[in-house]
């Protein structure tokens, strides 16, 4: 067991495009990061960013929808006239374009915007997945009666390690392609992204929410991946993003066929992040209200709290749609399931990557926690500020990050 730090801590960065909106800020940090495997560019992104005002959802989806559908155009104008590398670049960008452009608007699920952006992202990915070579596979999962949207993305030809990819809270199958899908196949990993219930495709397409048990989602996944060309049964790795940092510990803690596992970044108690920024004077008694059933006085805590915070804002309004929730109280009553206490992470056999982000605007001490649990193979690696690798799940620092996660993983499954 070993811990992987880098000791060089920094200033918290300041916000430097929306002073006082860490919200639009971290989301645009997101878009930046994107470019380094083809899901942006830096002058795009500036370009939009001048035309969002802090703070108004409206203004951050017409200047992303706009660009979206303008980039969007120029990948048809290429395509048409057989560029398929250029029309492939633009359609990846577009896509990202399009699935930031209805980031905020989820506090009101019928919102008709929402839905033409999310059609359009999966169309411009698609289109851009044709356009790879090897061709990148749009999949279907089975899955409970229905199915789970995702992709293949094949390294070549021969029996090669799979890693299995899913995103957390927010995040889609599709921005998985830069967030560590190519990073991987670059180093020779086939690899499955997929979206679960309460993530981008079932929550848009059939309004599946969130579950914690999430090894009931892992296992037919596990089961599908065996049925794919090229894979090695004994080297199926595991990688969750941000939420997916519980999910896919949790999985592996039932799901033995599970070669090796990385949290990024690492949560070990989901609900206690909420509880814990309750004052300490009233939390006992607010647990008690939130566990007896409706509880407006905490309903009425959180939505002040939302009119203080642009983090709080979002994240619960984002969270009720994804959980399936009516209320904030609601909301936190069904995190409260999605813990890893009560010897589950102990129960996790395979070797453990845990990430821990300096600066994590969300999750800040729950890798430790995380580690400190697990009785497996383990390493916690940290990633600093002073590296640009400080946000959470390092966004902005994708090659850095993935250069370490990835070294872990090959020496780890001995690639």
């Amino acid at each position: 067991m070993t811990t992987q730090t880098v000791v060089n801590p920094a200033a918290r960065p300041s916000t430097l495009l929306f002073p006082g909106d860490e919200q639009f800020w971290f989301e645009t940090v997101r878009m930046f990061g994107a470019d380094e495997y083809g899901g942006g560019s830096f002058g795009e992104v500036m370009a939009v960013s001048a035309r969002i005002a802090a703070g108004d959802y409206d203004s951050w989806f017409e200047a992303w929808n706009a660009m979206a559908d303008r980039i969007a155009a120029e990948g048809d104008r290429q395509f048409a006239r057989s560029h398929r590398i250029s029309a492939r670049d633009s359609y990846l960008r577009a896509c990202n374009y399009y699935r930031s452009s209805e980031f905020f608007l989820h506090a009101n699920a019928q919102d008709p915007r929402i839905g033409r952006a999310y059609d359009r992202s999966v169309a411009c990915y698609w289109a851009a997945a044709a356009l790879h070579d090897p061709e990148i596979k749009p999949i279907a999962i089975p899955y409970e009666g229905t199915s789970l949207p995702g992709y293949f993305h094949r390294a070549g030809e021969g029996v090669r390690p799979l890693l299995i990819l899913h995103s957390g809270f927010d995040g889609s199958a599709e921005e998985l392609h830069w967030g560590q899908a190519r990073a991987a196949v670059e180093r020779g990993y086939h690899v499955l992204c997929f979206d679960g219930p309460g993530q981008f495709g079932p929550l848009h397409n059939e309004g599946l929410v969130f579950r914690h048990d999430w090894e009931k989602v892992i296992t037919p996944v596990v089961d599908f991946a065996l049925t794919l060309p090229g894979i090695a049964p004994s080297c199926i790795a595991l990688c969750g993003i941000s939420l997916g940092g519980y999910l896919a510990p949790r999985a592996a803690a039932f799901e033995h066929r599970i070669a090796a596992v990385i949290a990024n970044d690492g949560v070990y108690d989901y609900g206690a992040v909420h509880v814990g920024r309750w004052p300490e004077g009233v939390r006992d008694a607010f647990l008690t209200e939130l566990r007896a059933g409706p509880a407006p006085r905490i309903d009425r805590a959180m939505e002040a709290a939302m009119m203080a915070s642009p983090v709080t804002r979002w994240a619960i309004s984002h969270g009720m749609w994804c959980f399936g929730a009516d209320t904030p109280s609601e909301y936190i009553r069904k995190t409260l399931d999605y813990s890893l206490a009560g010897g589950i992470a102990e129960q996790i056999r395979c070797p453990t990557l845990v990430c821990d982000a300096e600066d994590d605007l969300f999750y800040n001490g729950q890798p430790q926690q995380l580690y400190d649990h697990l009785t497996c193979s383990k390493v916690l690696m940290t990633f600093t500020n002073a590296e640009g690798a400080g946000a959470h799940c390092e966004l902005g620092a994708g090659r850095l990050a993935n250069a370490r996660m990835f070294d872990w993983l090959d020496e780890t499954l001995g690639v």
